[in-house]
């Protein structure tokens, strides 16, 4: 059974950071572009980041380039977000998925809550 887990999310402070993990069971992502997205409350699932297979190619969000950085270890079948300089409106539960097609994304996690505090 395929199955993509996030961990790593938690209460921070504004300014603090978080650092969170997709990790992959069942089978190998090491092929595929891998992404992060957010849902806040209210609100409609966006993209946060993604990177290629090879972890060489990376592309952001506008509302976090700059303060939050995608990797992943393939060795490991994980996949990472690191967030700095994190803001109240960053509130969300993050996602992590790949990408299965050109502009789909599948094999959802089950989201793990970060909550920005002011």
């Amino acid at each position: 059974q395929v199955q993509l887990v996030e961990s790593g999310g938690g209460l921070v402070q504004a300014g603090g950071s978080l650092r969170l993990s997709c990790g992959a069971s069942g089978h190998t992502f090491s092929g595929y572009t891998m992404g992060w997205f957010r849902q806040a409350p209210g609100k409609e699932r966006e993209f946060v980041a993604a990177v290629n297979w090879s972890g060489t190619s990376t592309n952001y969000a506008d509302s976090v380039k700059g303060r939050f950085t995608v990797s992943r270890d393939n060795a490991k079948n994980t996949m990472y977000l690191q967030m700095n300089s994190l803001k109240p409106e960053d509130t969300a539960v993050y996602y992590c998925a790949v990408r299965v097609t050109l502009d789909t994304y599948g094999y959802w996690g089950q989201g793990t809550p970060v909550t920005v505090s002011s």
